[in-house]
């Protein structure tokens, strides 16, 4: 197994140094009254820390010993994306060795802005990222939507006084994730292509090489190798829609803490500030719409459908890529001692802005279920059981959004709008349809009010 010894500020004298060698079950000569031990033996390390940091030595030796057994566990994960940094930072805080195996040759995101909810934003402040992610965002204090006749039919879409809602560039959430893994310890590889796993515990990398530890796992997107080769496969399925997204400069006029999206027909289009300069634009429509997703851009029938937006589509750059959303079904997240988390388990459409806030919370929440458990298959096990149903759930209601976006009938578009408006009138519905914000801001705020003790499952 890798180990790497803790920092140490100050270190004890050779008396007490020649005790923690006692207490690690050690023999070791080096005993430097400055600089403590150099022994790079974990425990033999953890257990001068704890008689450095306390006079009650006794007290503090079985504490010393599950720390060290946490620290000396090892993860290896595919995929330096949201998800997979996310975990990754989440376990090493927690003691683990971990490394991360990215197939690019750097770290990078693509994409324009991005929701995070209460859920999101309460994980990545737990790992020490959130100052980071948010410093140019925009918190949002309304989710606006309107029909074809130019009717509000939700103001407040989803939203509640104990919910938070910001917008971020990609880059600046995946940067500050990065970021705060490498603070953690965590050590990123990049051309390192992930091609299968085992559930035993070994990621095969392209060429052959296999490596080991004592948990793998899955964060390598839609068409996840390590799901392949677990055989979790159930179903990548193409929901026949999907959108361009675009990042256009901001001007005077542009909405401030709200976010706009309008309706017409099959068409969706989204009007996001998203830094102090900047608005992210998304333009969503079926995959048989040729025109709406053709590149480049067509401007024209764009704001024939939309002409009171005829300011924000002129800003969009002409190098339009439209892209498919596909819903990932799986038999299981887990098997053995490997799991998958983020696009690799349960990829869906955007349309409610918890895509990506779940493979944040998920994987956030993996780390945490792995301290309260001490056997990593029961472990990860449980991690399913509970993260599952809600992200199954969400999963549903938002190929349900789209499909009310897309593929509703014409003729039947006042109808539409006389439904969405009646549900936004329910609180209970709104909640349904955003649980994942409620159940992740709940479980990650029961990790940091301390609920979830180490337990032994043995």
């Amino acid at each position: 197994m890798r180990h790497n010894a803790p920092a140490r500020a100050h270190g004890p004298d050779p008396a007490s140094n020649a005790a923690c060698h006692s207490l690690a079950g050690k023999s070791c000569s080096t005993t430097n009254s400055t600089d403590c031990c150099r022994c790079e033996d974990v425990k033999c390390v953890l257990t001068a820390q704890r008689m450095t940091d306390s006079n009650g030595h006794d007290n503090a030796i079985d504490e010393m010993w599950e720390e060290a057994s946490v620290t000396e566990r090892t993860a290896e994960v595919a995929g330096a994306g949201l998800a997979g940094l996310t975990v990754a930072t989440a376990l090493a805080q927690r003691g683990w060795q971990v490394r991360v195996h990215e197939r690019g040759s750097a770290l990078r995101e693509i994409g324009a802005g991005i929701f995070l909810w209460e859920n999101a934003l309460r994980a990545i402040e737990s790992i020490g990222a959130f100052d980071e992610a948010t410093r140019r965002g925009e918190a949002i204090r309304s989710w606006k939507l309107y029909d074809e006749r130019g009717r509000c039919i939700q103001d407040d879409w989803m939203k509640s006084e104990d919910t938070r809602l910001y917008t971020v560039l990609r880059t600046d959430l995946h940067g500050a994730l990065a970021n705060a893994a490498r603070d953690a310890g965590v050590e990123i590889l990049t051309r390192s292509n992930v091609v299968g796993a085992h559930e035993d515990g070994r990621l095969v990398i392209d060429g052959g090489e296999s490596v080991s530890a004592d948990l793998v796992i899955g964060a390598d997107g839609v068409f996840s190798p390590v799901r392949r080769a677990l055989g979790l496969d159930l179903e990548v399925r193409d929901l026949r829609d999907g959108c361009s997204r675009h990042l256009i400069p901001r001007l005077p006029h542009d909405p401030v803490n709200n976010t706009l999206e309008y309706w017409n027909g099959a068409r969706r289009v989204g009007v996001v500030p998203v830094t102090p300069d900047q608005v992210y634009v998304y333009l969503c429509c079926p995959s048989g719409d040729l025109a709406g997703r053709r590149t480049p851009l067509d401007r024209g029938s764009w704001k024939a459908s939309f002409p009171q937006l005829a300011s924000i589509i002129d800003r969009i750059p002409e190098d339009a890529r439209w892209a498919s959303f596909s819903d990932v079904r799986c038999h299981s997240w887990v098997k053995g001692r490997a799991a998958i988390v983020g696009d690799a388990s349960n990829a869906m459409s955007p349309n409610l802005g918890q895509a990506a806030c779940l493979a944040i919370t998920n994987g956030y929440l993996l780390a945490q279920v792995l301290r309260e458990i001490e056997s990593i298959p029961d472990g990860l096990l449980e991690w399913q059981r509970r993260q599952r149903p809600v992200t199954n759930a969400t999963q549903r209601y938002s190929r349900l959004y789209g499909r009310v976006g897309t593929r509703w009938p014409r003729p039947a578009a006042d109808l539409r709008s006389a439904l969405v408006k009646t549900a936004g009138r329910s609180r209970r519905w709104q909640e349904r349809v955003n649980q994942a914000a409620h159940a992740g801001a709940q479980a990650v705020r029961a990790v940091s009010d301390g609920a979830g003790t180490p337990r032994n499952t043995n």
